[in-house]
């Protein structure tokens, strides 16, 4: 097998651990392309063309988010991951791992960490990478890369919900959810958020807030129907469709542009969360963007009107 064989038959696992990494399907597109460079401009074939590139691309990633962490310290409002609709790394036996770390709820978690310390948890907690590969990838000795995990596991596990819901829960669920969501049923809404649910929204600001942030099951049904209501008047839809491995949307104005994504955190039975991103810059990998701002002018038009 050639080098350009091998490195695309490795190119889905090298974006996931860059994804998971960072956060950003940019930026670990770019992680990813700035690896094929060093691959294909080495001297020398490595013996194990994985453990090469999974580790180049692991420092790439590392140096980016270190850099990236002062701007997102920076960012104005909520800063949420790029929302990934599918991803393209499949491993039977660690489904379950993969399948869980791209959760928007995870990957915040993972925003507590230092760059090394995600790292060392992308890479042995999600991949099962052995701490031998693991210290060649961050350069450190295994000693160390275990005492980062340790670390690591602690900020997680201390954030991380007791439980969670099952698959087919979150379906049940979000079926619900869009049902209400379309019909404008408040109340349907209400019965579905748990009573201190959070609704945040990603603009960036780069697009007017569809809604600012609001805590609480009645509030936030009440947004959440009179946004939803509005943007109907003006011809915005919405497909459901699973957002970084859970129930979510993408929103679309009249012309099929992409509005914003919306994701659904939930637990216990109940929905613990509604997060949307409507930044630009970070819909772009989905589809041709909308102009958020000139659907927020049409939305004014009802302000006065009653829903």
């Amino acid at each position: 097998m050639g080098e350009v064989e091998e490195f695309e038959e490795l190119r889905p696992l090298l974006f996931s651990i860059a994804y998971r990494i960072l956060g950003s399907v940019g930026e670990a597109e770019d992680a990813v392309q700035e690896t094929w460079l060093r691959f294909d401009g080495s001297p020398t074939r490595p013996v194990s063309t994985k453990a090469f590139l999974s580790a180049t691309v692991t420092r790439i990633s590392i140096d980016v988010l270190r850099s990236a962490r002062v701007r997102r310290e920076e960012y104005t409002g909520p800063w949420f991951p790029e929302p990934l609709l599918s991803d393209p790394y499949q491993d039977p036996a660690r489904s379950v791992e993969l399948a869980d770390s791209i959760s928007v709820a995870a990957l915040l978690l993972l925003e507590r960490l230092s760059p090394l310390e995600r790292a060392v948890f992308v890479l042995r907690e999600v991949f099962g990478f052995g701490f031998d590969e693991i210290a060649a990838a961050v350069d450190r000795s295994e000693a160390a890369c275990r005492q980062l995990l340790v670390r690591a596991r602690r900020h997680v596990v201390a954030g991380r919900p007791r439980f969670t819901a099952d698959r087919r829960q979150r379906r049940e669920l979000a079926t619900r959810f869009f049902d209400a969501l379309k019909d404008g049923d408040v109340g349907g809404l209400q019965n579905l958020l748990a009573a201190d649910v959070r609704l945040a929204s990603d603009g960036g600001g780069k697009a007017p807030q569809l809604a600012k942030a609001v805590v609480g099951a009645v509030n936030v049904a009440r947004v959440l129907g009179r946004v939803a209501s509005r943007l109907a008047r003006i011809d915005v839809a919405f497909e459901p469709r699973d957002v970084n491995g859970q129930p979510g949307a993408i929103f679309r104005d009249r012309d099929g542009r992409v509005l914003y994504t919306l994701v659904l955190d939930v637990r216990d039975g109940r929905i613990q969360a509604v997060r949307t991103v409507i930044n630009p810059d970070k819909l772009g990998h989905i589809g041709p963007v909308a102009d958020a701002w000139a659907v927020n002018r049409e939305l004014q038009q009802f302000r006065r009107r009653p829903d």
